[in-house]
C-alpha cells in the first residue's frame, strides 16, 4: 500500500509539472514589426530591405506569409518549441489556410529553424525544410554569412511554395525519400523505442506472468489475491509515469539535434503583432526543421 501511495504521488506531481509548464515556460517574443523581424542585429539594411521585398512578393503572387525572424538566443528554450508558439503567436498565413511559415535564426546558440503551417506541411515538409537548412543555410552559417544563409533558404523557401501544387508535392516527397536514404531516420525514434521495450512493454508482460501465477496458486473468486488489486493499480501508476518520461524523451531527442532535428511541437501561444504589418490569425502545429552549426 506504501508503494501504491507513493506511485500515486508521484503521478500527481508529474501532472502538476505538466500542466502548469505552459504557464511557466511562455515566452516573452518580439514584436511583429515587419515581415523581416532582426533583433539580432545580423543584417544590413541593404540586405533586410533585399529580403522584405522578396516576401512581399511572395505573399502578392501566392497569399503566403513566409517572414524571417531573428534573435540573439533563445534563453534556454528549445528552438522546435519556440518557434511553434512564436509562429502562432504572431498567427503567420491566412486563417483559413494556415499558410504561413517562419525562419527562425537564433546566431549565439547557434539554432535555425523553419516553420511550418498546417496548410504548407504537404509542400514544405519536415524533410524538405531540413534539407534546405543542411544545404542552403548552414553553409553559409559556418563561414560567418548570416545574411547569405538567410537569403539562400528564404530564396528555397519561395520557390518552392511558388510551384504549382502537384509539383511542388513531388518535390517535397523526393525529399523524403532522399532524407531515408540518406541514413535521414530519427535516431530518437530508436531511443523511445528501446525505452519502452525495456521499461514499459516488459514489465507488463512480466506482470501478467506473475497474476497469471497467482491464479493457480488459488486465488479468490476473482483470480486475486490479498494486495494484488494494489500491485496492479501501482503498476497502472508506474507505466504512466513511465509513458510520460518516455514521450519526453522522443520528443527531446527529435528536437535537440544539432544538424538534423525533426518535428517539433510543445504548447501554444495566442496574440498579434503589431508595427504595421500583422499576420492573417493562421497556426502552427510543430512542423518544419531544425539545425545547428
Amino acid at each position: 500500500m506504501k508503494r501504491l501511495t507513493l506511485l500515486f504521488a508521484a503521478v500527481l506531481a508529474l501532472a502538476g509539472v505538466w500542466l502548469a509548464a505552459p504557464l511557466a515556460a511562455q515566452p516573452q517574443f518580439p514584436e511583429l514589426t515587419g515581415r523581416v523581424v532582426d533583433n539580432a542585429d545580423i543584417l544590413t539594411p541593404e540586405a533586410e530591405a533585399a529580403l522584405t521585398a522578396k516576401l512581399e512578393a511572395l505573399e502578392t503572387q501566392s497569399q503566403r506569409q513566409l517572414v524571417i525572424a531573428t534573435i540573439p538566443d533563445l534563453n534556454g528554450y528549445d528552438i522546435s518549441d519556440y518557434g511553434y508558439q512564436l509562429g502562432r503567436a504572431w498567427g503567420l498565413g491566412d486563417e483559413s489556410r494556415n499558410d504561413g511559415a517562419l525562419l527562425l535564426v537564433a546566431p549565439n546558440d547557434r539554432k535555425v529553424r523553419i516553420e511550418v503551417g498546417y496548410g504548407l506541411e504537404g509542400y514544405l515538409t519536415d524533410a524538405l525544410s531540413a534539407l534546405i537548412i543542411q544545404n542552403q543555410i548552414l553553409p553559409a552559417f559556418r563561414d560567418g554569412d548570416f545574411p547569405g544563409g538567410i537569403e539562400a533558404g528564404t530564396d528555397a523557401i519561395i520557390t518552392q511554395l511558388q510551384l504549382p501544387p502537384e509539383e511542388a508535392a513531388q518535390i517535397a516527397a523526393d525529399a523524403g525519400k532522399k532524407r531515408a536514404g540518406d541514413g535521414g531516420f530519427p535516431v530518437g525514434v530508436l531511443i523511445w523505442l528501446a525505452f519502452m521495450v525495456f521499461f514499459f512493454i516488459l514489465p507488463i508482460m512480466s506482470g501478467r506472468r506473475r497474476r497469471r501465477k497467482y491464479r493457480s496458486k488459488g486465488a479468490g473468486p476473482w483470480g486475486a489475491r490479498e494486495g494484488s488489486l494494489g500491485r496492479d493499480m501501482g503498476d497502472t501508476a508506474r507505466d504512466i509515469i513511465l509513458w510520460e518520461v518516455g514521450s519526453a524523451i522522443l520528443r527531446g531527442a527529435l528536437s535537440d539535434g544539432d544538424d538534423d532535428g525533426w518535428g517539433g511541437g510543445g504548447f501554444g501561444g495566442g496574440f498579434g503583432g503589431g508595427g504595421g504589418f500583422s499576420g492573417g490569425g493562421g497556426s502552427f502545429g510543430g512542423g518544419g526543421a531544425s539545425g545547428g552549426w
